[in-house]
């Protein structure tokens, strides 16, 4: 149990912090969940607009911490891969 002041308020932020983060990867999730729905679907068009609205929100998630830099360039990398093999 914590003793300090410092210590409390601690907790007290990560557990605020993680509430936020878990919104954010959903958040992220979601994004990258219609991408796919629209490669599954054939259907370049979309699929193209969709992965342009996810990008940033991909991005914003690496510059708050919650994903590591080189996991959104990866997923980035394959959804952009499969967008290019539907035509």
């Amino acid at each position: 149990m914590a003793y300090h002041a410092s210590a409390k308020k601690r907790i007290r932020r990560n557990a605020r912090m993680e509430i936020v983060n878990k919104i954010r990867k959903n958040r992220v999730r979601s994004f990258i969940k219609k991408v796919e729905i629209a490669i599954d679907k054939s259907d370049k068009a979309l699929a193209e607009e969709a992965l342009k609205i996810a990008q940033p929100e991909m991005h914003r998630s690496v510059s708050k911490g919650v994903f590591k830099k080189n996991t959104m360039s990866r997923k980035l990398s394959r959804l952009s891969s499969r967008i290019k093999k539907i035509a």
